[in-house]
C-alpha cells in the first residue's frame, strides 16, 4: 500500500521526483521493486482527482523560508546580480517568482537589505508546470532573469549544461524521492560554487541526536542508511562523512511528520561522496527508501561529478 503523508504547521509536500538508476547488488533488481517503481511514476504522472494527497506544487518563498534553516534566507538575501539560484523541484516556480518579484521585498528583514538586484534563477521540474502567475511575472523581467527547465529529472542535467550556482535549495523535492541519494549530492555539489550551500529536508527521518522515533507505528523510517553491519547510519551522519563540506543538521518537531532540514556548505572542489546503494523502495508521498553503505575496497566513496 503506498503511503501518502498529509502536511501539517503550514508543511505543504512538494513532489518533484529525481527517478535514477540506483546502484544494484549482484542480484538485481526485483519485480517486486518494479511494481513500487511504476507505482511512483503514476503519482508523478497524477492529475486533477487522481492526484494523491501531498502532491503540492505551489509552495512559496514565505514557506521555503518557515521550513529550511534560518540561514537558507540570510544566504538568499547576499546574493547579487551576478549570482545564480538553483531550485529544485519547484513545482509552479512560485518561490522563484516571490523571489524575483516585490514580494520578496517584502520578506526581507531592513538588515539584510543592502544589497541591491537579484541573482538568476533556475527552476527544474518533470513536467510543465507553469502558470499565469509566472509568464506575468517574466513579461516584467529582463530576460532570463528566472528560467524554468521541465520534461527531465535534476539527474538528467549536467554541470556545463547548468552551470554553478551559489544557493540550491530542494524542498520536499529530488533529495525526498531519489532512488540514488549519492547520485543527487554528487550532481548538486558539482553545480555548487565553493563556499555556496544547499539547503533541503527529509520528512520522518532520523535525528542526529537520536531523539526521535519513525512517526507511523510498526513502520520504519521513509529513509533509512544502514552500513555493512547492519548497523543505523543517520542521514546527517552520512552527509558529514561527504568530504569538502560543512553540514549543519537541525531536527524540527513542530511539523506532522516531523522533518530534519539540512544546510550543506561547500569549502573546497575535491568532493567525494560515500556510496549508499537502494536496497528497499516502496511508493509514497515521498517513498520508503532504505540504502547501505557501500564500504568493500575500491567501493564506497565516489567523486563528485563521476559517471555512473
Amino acid at each position: 500500500m503506498v503511503r501518502m503523508l498529509k502536511a501539517g504547521l503550514g508543511l505543504i509536500l512538494l513532489l518533484q521526483g529525481f527517478c535514477i538508476t540506483a546502484a544494484w547488488s549482484a542480484a538485481g533488481p526485483t519485480p517486486a521493486f518494479g511494481e513500487e517503481v511504476q507505482k511512483q511514476k503514476e503519482i508523478y504522472d497524477s492529475k486533477g482527482a487522481r492526484t494523491p494527497d501531498g502532491y503540492v506544487i505551489d509552495r512559496s518563498l514565505l514557506s521555503y523560508a518557515h521550513l529550511l534553516p534560518a540561514e537558507f534566507f540570510k544566504s538568499l538575501s547576499k546574493l547579487g546580480p551576478q549570482d545564480r539560484w538553483l531550485d529544485i523541484g519547484a513545482g509552479e516556480g512560485r518561490a522563484v517568482i516571490d523571489y524575483a518579484t516585490a514580494r520578496y521585498d517584502a520578506m526581507r528583514p531592513p538588515e539584510l537589505r543592502e544589497i541591491e538586484g537579484r541573482a538568476r534563477c533556475v527552476a527544474i521540474s518533470i513536467e510543465d508546470r507553469r502558470n499565469a502567475r509566472w509568464y506575468n511575472a517574466t513579461a516584467d523581467l529582463e530576460p532570463r532573469k528566472i528560467e524554468y527547465l521541465h520534461g527531465r529529472t535534476f539527474g538528467d542535467y549536467t554541470a556545463d549544461e547548468l552551470g554553478q550556482f551559489q544557493v540550491i535549495t530542494d524542498v520536499i523535492g529530488a533529495f525526498s524521492y531519489t532512488q540514488s541519494i549519492t547520485r543527487f549530492m554528487e550532481k548538486a555539489l558539482n553545480m555548487l560554487a565553493v563556499n555556496g550551500s544547499i539547503y533541503t529536508v527529509l520528512q520522518d527521518v532520523g535525528w542526529e541526536n537520536g531523539a526521535n522515533k519513525p512517526h507511523y507505528p510498526n513502520a520504519p523510517f521513509l529513509t533509512e542508511i544502514k552500513q555493512a553491519d547492519g548497523s543505523d547510519m543517520k542521514v546527517c551522519q552520512w552527509l558529514k562523512t561527504i568530504s569538502c563540506v560543512e553540514v549543519t543538521c537541525e531536527a524540527k518537531d513542530g511539523f506532522t511528520p516531523p522533518i530534519e532540514v539540512y544546510q550543506v556548505r561547500k569549502t573546497c572542489d575535491k568532493v567525494t561522496v560515500p556510496d549508499a546503494s537502494l536496497v528497499h523502495f516502496t511508493a509514497g508521498t515521498p517513498p520508503e527508501r532504505r540504502f547501505v553503505l557501500r564500504n568493500s575496497p575500491g567501493a564506497g566513496v565516489r567523486t563528485a561529478g563521476e559517471a555512473r
